[in-house]
């Protein structure tokens, strides 16, 4: 029962959209409609600007942060499972959000919430990877797609005996791919852009 009750939890705070708002309330669009069409931190550094940007990444962050706290401290008993299937559901809902019509965002930022609060650890060298990453090749979305492929590895060496908790870090790193798919083909076809390239496109 704790499993499904910690996956409600998880979806609705999930859904709720920081790039849509920031969006709304600093320039009042949809950032959706804009740049990239994704509703995360990225696309929204690049049409928006570095303060947007910012209020975007901690609000997504708090979210991962926020519901994998609040499933730990009501099964304290069960807080491992409990805080990641609350993480890996903050994501489903920042991904597939039910009021925005299932269209959010690619829940790198969420992940590494949800990460940090789960295992500071585990969070702490997941950051380590993407800024290594990004830092070397200016990607970003290289960094969130090594840094996800990293979450089930990271989680079998610390919690060796837990098959559990491996399977659901696998669907964090799925889920991951899915939503980078179209980045990857990019990556691939040397046509993703960098970090810093894109213009502005609201003022």
């Amino acid at each position: 029962m704790f499993r499904i009750i910690s996956i409600l939890i998880g979806y609705f705070i999930g859904c709720f959209q920081t790039a849509f708002l920031v969006g709304k309330v600093t320039h009042a669009i949809d950032i959706r409609k804009y740049g990239s069409g994704n509703a995360g931190t990225t696309n929204v550094l690049r049409v928006l600007g570095w303060k947007a940007g910012l209020a975007t990444f901690i609000g997504d962050l708090l979210k991962g942060i926020i519901g994998v706290t609040i499933c730990k401290l009501i099964w304290p008993e069960m807080s491992l499972l409990a805080g990641l299937y609350a993480g890996a559901a903050v994501v489903a809902g920042h991904n597939w959000p039910v009021f925005l019509g299932f269209k959010g965002g690619k829940g790198i930022a969420s992940t590494v919430g949800a990460m940090l609060a789960l295992d500071f650890r585990i969070g702490l060298i997941l950051i380590l990877i993407m800024v290594c990453i990004v830092g070397i090749t200016r990607y970003v979305s290289l960094g969130s797609i090594i840094m996800s492929l990293s979450i089930p590895i990271l989680l079998i060496i610390f919690y060796p005996n837990e098959k559990e908790i491996f399977f659901v870090g696998t669907y964090l790193t799925l889920s991951a791919l899915l939503r980078h798919r179209s980045n990857i083909k990019r990556l691939l076809e040397k046509k993703e852009s960098k970090l810093g390239e894109q213009p502005k496109l609201i003022k």
